[in-house]
């Protein structure tokens, strides 16, 4: 691709663009939310046509004038978001809209058969042709994605953040398909914005940056991380956490939250812990480790038994109603599919759990809606700030702080945030640490998940190690490191 320019109405997404792709590599193309790097693909998918430029395939110049062409031309993309049909089977999804036929009639036979040698070559012909989609794992999902990829001649593929919902194990599973691929000659262009896979997965690299190519084809394991964040960024941020207090700072502040006993039928046992005002408390674990059910027994979205207790009143559990009464707030994993109304407004979703204050007699207070949303946008740094625009049309960093402004707007005590980076590229990322630890400084008390450890020991004040729904060891995050909280969470060592 050489020069590839895309205006859209009033913004200018790709300036004059160049990626080279070759035969059996790896191509990971990183830059922050907003770089170009999803219109990039998308004109390279055949989805939007390039206003200037040219694309060469195979040595030959070629017009991609549709998905289907590119498809034909032997490119296909996973997108972040799949593209699945839940309701259908796992063959019906590989092969939809190119079904195996004879004589003009598809044999569901040879549709499964077909499915079945494309999934064992895959390394996991434990998944059944047969089953429904919508009912399989988000790893076995990502695997039937590239089973439909690869039951076209596909000679390039695009894979947009394939790692995002996997696990450590299933994240090296990926990396085994990916290395199968390349080994018979696949092309690959990966896109993630977690840049230690780029050094373990990566051949070489090309950085966007405001719709510009600022470097092309640098070697990914010998380039140093902070140079690749420096283009990013356009600035020196390698994963930088905002400072935390002394260690024992929080011992005379009040408690906001105390847990006791918390236990989720075959997820969560026995499990207690606190957290003060002002402190940033971070769980640590695998994917299934039972993190993400601890926050959510505690805000009322599972059954559970024990005892929350929110600035010394305890909370029946089982209502998220009575868990936003008690003071409590949520930014889910899912904020996209959880937390957010994609089509509505800024100002909407951040005003969204605090519309009874602006209603009066069945009329809204549009005036003083839009004030406290107006000062949530300012104070958090959303970009752009204009409250109508769409919430689908900002980047995952700032669709982030408009669910914190949600919970901000109407004054809560207690943050649960559950995985509040991911799909946050790295700048974004430093952005949205620092208002993390502004809010635990104005007295805010966090309750952190995170599936990247550097993550949680460089955020948190103190850490809980959870493993197999247990919490296996606490201690202050200054006193851990990577190596050690990855021997506890997967081995059971202690630190």
């Amino acid at each position: 691709m050489r020069g590839i320019v895309k205006q859209f109405p009033g913004v200018r997404a790709l300036d004059g663009v160049d990626l080279d792709v070759r035969a059996g590599e790896v191509h990971c193309l990183l830059g922050q939310n907003g770089a170009g790097k999803s219109t990039l693909i998308k004109v390279l998918a055949g989805a939007h046509q390039p206003d200037e430029g040219t694309i060469t395939f195979g040595g030959e110049s070629v017009r991609l004038t549709s998905p289907t062409a590119a498809i034909r031309l032997g490119v296909s993309t996973i997108y972040q978001e799949l593209d699945l049909v839940d309701g259908l089977s796992v063959a019906e999804n590989i092969f939809l809209g190119h079904e195996p036929a004879r004589m003009g009639f598809v044999s569901q036979g040879e549709v499964r058969r077909a499915a079945r040698e494309l999934l064992t070559g895959l390394g996991h012909g434990e998944i059944r042709p047969t089953a429904e989609v919508g009912r399989l794992a988000p790893a076995a999902k990502q695997v039937v994605s590239m089973a439909r990829a690869l039951s076209y001649d596909t000679r390039l593929i695009v894979m947009d953040e394939p790692s995002a919902a996997l696990a450590h194990d299933e994240v090296e599973n990926l990396f085994r398909i990916i290395r199968d691929l390349t080994a018979r000659g696949v092309a690959v262009v990966y896109i993630s914005h977690r840049l230690e896979e780029i050094r373990e997965i990566g051949d070489r690299v090309t950085v966007l940056k405001d719709g510009r190519t600022v470097a092309v084809g640098l070697p990914a394991k010998q380039t140093p991380t902070s140079q690749v964040v420096s283009l990013m960024t356009g600035r020196n941020v390698e994963h930088v956490f905002p400072p935390r207090p002394a260690p024992g700072g929080h011992e005379g502040r009040p408690e906001i939250l105390r847990v006791e006993g918390l236990s989720v039928p075959g997820r969560v046992r026995d499990v207690s812990f606190t957290v003060h005002a002002g402190e940033i408390v971070g769980l640590a674990g695998l994917v299934g480790s039972g993190r993400s059910e601890i926050i959510e027994a505690v805000y009322g979205a599972r059954r559970a038994t024990g005892r929350v207790v929110v600035e010394g009143v305890p909370v029946r559990g089982g209502s998220t109603t009575r868990a936003v009464r008690a003071g409590m707030g949520l930014a889910p994993e899912e904020r996209k599919a959880q937390a957010l109304l994609l089509d509505q407004s800024v100002m909407r979703n951040i005003s969204l759990s605090s519309l009874g204050r602006y209603a009066r007699f069945g009329w809204m207070d549009r005036r003083r809606e839009a004030s406290d949303a107006w000062r949530q946008v300012e104070d958090l740094g959303i970009r752009p700030p204009h409250l109508e625009r769409p919430i689908k049309n900002l980047s995952g960093g700032n669709q982030q702080k408009a669910v914190l402004a949600r919970w901000l707007i109407n004054g809560r005590r207690l943050l649960l945030l559950d995985e509040p980076t991911r799909g946050v590229d790295v700048g974004a990322r430093a952005e949205l640490y620092a208002v993390i630890r502004k809010l635990a400084d104005e007295g805010i008390g966090v309750l952190l998940v995170s599936s990247e450890v550097p993550e949680v020991l460089g955020l948190a004040d103190r850490v809980l190690v959870i493993r197999e729904g247990r919490v296996i060891h606490e201690s202050d995050a200054r006193d851990l490191d990577e190596h050690n909280v990855l021997d506890m969470i997967m081995e059971g060592r202690p630190a």
